[in-house]
Parts: C-alpha cells; sequence; structure tokens
C-alpha cells in the first residue's frame, strides 16, 4: 500500500535538471546518463513523483561518474502523481500505475539495453520503484538489487530473491517499518546462496534518499550516506 510517507516532501520537477539526456528505450522516454560504451548499466526506479526529480537525476550522474551507464525510464509516461491534483489522490492515481505494469514496461526497457552492448545491469528502487526492483531480482532480469525504503514488498518476495540484494530502510518508516526489515534480513540471512546486505538508517525517515532538501545539509549527509552504500553494491556485484 502507499501512504502518507510515499507523498511526503514533494519534489519540483523539471525536464531539464541533470547532465544527462532523454531518449526513447524499449518503448519509454528515459533520462540517460553516462557513457553508452560501457559493459555496466544501473536501471534507477523511481518513487511516485517520476523521472524528472532533481534529486534523482543528481544521483544518476553520480552513478554515472563511477563508470556506469545509467536510465531512468518515466514508467508514468508523463503522469507522475501530483498532490496538487485533490480530486485524484494517490490511492486513485495508482490504479492506473501500479508497480505491476511497471515491472512488465522494464523487460523491453532492459533488452533495449543490451542491445547497446551492456552485459552487466543492476537496478534500484525507491519506494514504488521497490516493488519493481524485487520482482525483476525474483526473476534474475538482473545481476544485483537494492531497495532504498520500498513499498509494497512483503516477506514473500525477499524468499523470492535470486540475486545479490542490498535493502535501506529509515528508522521512521510506517510502509516498510523496521520491524520488517528485520524479518528481510532473517529471511536473507537462511539463503546463503544469495549475497545480501540489510541496514536501517537511523534520524531518517521513508523517502529520505532522494526527496530530501538541498539546504538541509544532516539531511544531504544521509542521503550521501545510502547514495554510496548502493554504488559499492553495484561496483562490486555488477561486473
Amino acid at each position: 500500500m502507499l501512504g502518507p510517507q510515499c507523498c511526503e516532501n514533494p519534489p519540483v520537477l523539471n525536464p531539464l535538471s541533470g547532465s544527462g539526456h532523454v531518449e526513447k528505450l524499449g518503448g519509454l522516454d528515459a533520462y540517460v546518463s553516462g557513457s553508452p560504451d560501457s559493459k555496466k548499466c544501473v536501471l534507477l526506479v523511481s518513487d511516485i513523483y517520476g523521472y524528472e526529480a532533481p534529486n534523482l537525476r543528481a544521483l544518476a550522474d553520480k552513478v554515472a561518474a563511477s563508470g556506469f551507464y545509467v536510465v531512468v525510464p518515466d514508467y508514468f509516461y508523463g503522469d507522475p502523481y501530483d498532490p496538487s491534483h485533490q480530486e485524484r489522490p494517490v490511492h486513485v492515481w495508482i490504479k492506473d500505475h501500479g508497480p505491476d505494469k511497471g515491472f512488465e514496461d522494464t523487460k523491453p526497457v532492459l533488452e533495449a539495453i543490451k542491445n547497446k552492448g551492456i552485459t552487466a545491469i543492476g537496478a534500484a528502487g525507491m519506494c514504488w520503484g521497490g516493488k519493481v526492483v524485487v520482482e525483476l531480482s525474483k526473476q534474475e532480469l538482473i545481476q544485483a538489487a537494492v531497495l532504498l525504503h520500498p513499498t509494497y514488498v512483503t516477506v514473500d518476495d525477499i524468499k523470492g530473491v535470486k540475486v545479490p540484494i542490498a535493502i535501506l530502510g529509515a528508522e521512521d518508516d510506517f510502509l516498510t517499518p523496521p520491524a520488517l526489515v528485520k524479518q528481510f534480513e532473517e529471511i536473507l540471512a537462511s539463503k546463503p546462496e544469495v549475497s545480501s546486505y540489510v541496514k536501517i538508517f537511523l534520524n531518517v525517515s521513508h523517502g529520505w534518499t532522494t526527496r530530501y532538501d538541498l539546504n538541509d545539509l544532516e539531511a544531504v549527509k544521509a542521503a550521501e550516506e545510502a547514495h554510496k552504500e548502493m554504488l559499492d553494491w553495484f561496483v562490486t556485484y555488477v561486473r
């Protein structure tokens, strides 16, 4: 389910943000950053605010600077959640944009990425995107996964994970609370064939990795710590 925390701190969307560009990949518009000559790709799956969020694009550029080709698809076809549209609250909006559809939309995107000569793909999902990424990891469509304050992810999902996975949770998260993250950790610990890493970040709330205020130095620091954990995971397992 989605809740109020999914909607807090909405970004000011900017289609011109980032140092990359937008192109069509697998039928979706996608923000891409980094060298297409790279053999390694990271797919970033957004929260409900979509691929024009400046902090998300800045994260894509940061990952690209480490040698990855980074793809951030527009899963919502130009229709991200808009909290100003009070006649279409999030529980109505989500009926048109379920993560199950996002998972299916990802398959042709992955094929388009592979057609560029890329041989290893990792995927990171924030909030809404966490469910998409866990489904990709269950079907081994990617080489590594990172979930950042995910939504909709269940114990059964984690039981089905088949690729190296890192889960970064928040101390203050009503959607995936620390107790559930601990359950995820216990399940992964019982699966020695799957490399895993689980961490609960203290003094942060759901959405902290992308929906932070650039003027809040503590918030920026907390987000950057999570970004480093994510990047280290991909450096290790997307090769």
